[in-house]
């Protein structure tokens, strides 16, 4: 079951809706501060640009992705891992800008979560016709903290499972300014994006750009 994809983003307010064991979605929990996420996106984008990251299998994922925080997710043929070095730039990746820090605070809070603090933002662009197959995030050190997802721009349809990969996954219409946040008994639900299609959003023309929070180390 898919819910109210095409609904008009400007019709959308904020909500707190239970997804799973907790799992939540916050409806429109980040559309005011939309804005100025766009702005600090850019920022980040210029000192990491986005880029194609391989499989530890060798398959070239087709969502591009940077990172920004004390800590960067990375993949190629030696596997899945978090570090403070940007392997393009050679450089620390990015600070974590405080509007980044203080919504995903923030969402965490509103899900009942207190005190997350990450360290970690994927920033990951999906482009009309990417996906983003079903997998569990399991290389924090801290499971015990939550993760929270912010989308921009094109709506897109969350996979959502349990515990398995075998589970069933249920389909979740995600937009602009939805924030999806899971955690305990959840922590390690798969998740996934389906392909996403072709359209165009004032915010982010012809794409859907994603912040994922995590508190890696």
């Amino acid at each position: 079951m898919t819910f109210d994809l095409f609904a008009d983003d400007a019709n959308l307010n904020p909500s707190l809706q239970e997804l799973a064991s907790g799992a939540f979605l916050l409806r429109g929990f980040a559309t005011a501060a939309s804005d100025e996420l766009i702005h600090d996106i850019k920022i980040i984008l210029r000192q990491a640009p986005l880029r194609y990251l391989q499989t530890p299998g060798g398959l070239t994922m087709s969502v591009a992705m940077s990172n920004c925080g004390a800590l960067g997710w990375h993949s190629d043929r030696d596997g899945y891992r978090y570090q403070a070095i940007d392997p393009t730039t050679g450089l620390h990746w990015p600070a974590m800008p405080p509007s980044f820090s203080h919504l995903a605070n923030s969402a965490a809070l509103a899900a009942g979560y207190a005190g997350f603090m990450p360290d970690a933002c994927l920033v990951n662009r999906y482009q009309p016709g990417s996906k983003l197959s079903l997998h569990q995030d399991q290389g924090e050190r801290d499971l015990r903290a939550p993760i929270v997802s912010v989308s921009l721009g094109l709506p897109a349809t969350f996979l959502f499972g349990g515990l398995k990969r075998s589970d069933k996954a249920y389909k979740i219409a995600l937009h602009s300014g939805d924030v999806v946040v899971w955690g305990n008994a959840s922590r390690l639900a798969f998740h996934g994006i389906s392909t996403l299609q072709d359209g165009k959003h004032p915010l982010t023309g012809r794409c859907r750009l994603n912040l994922t929070f995590r508190q890696a180390s």
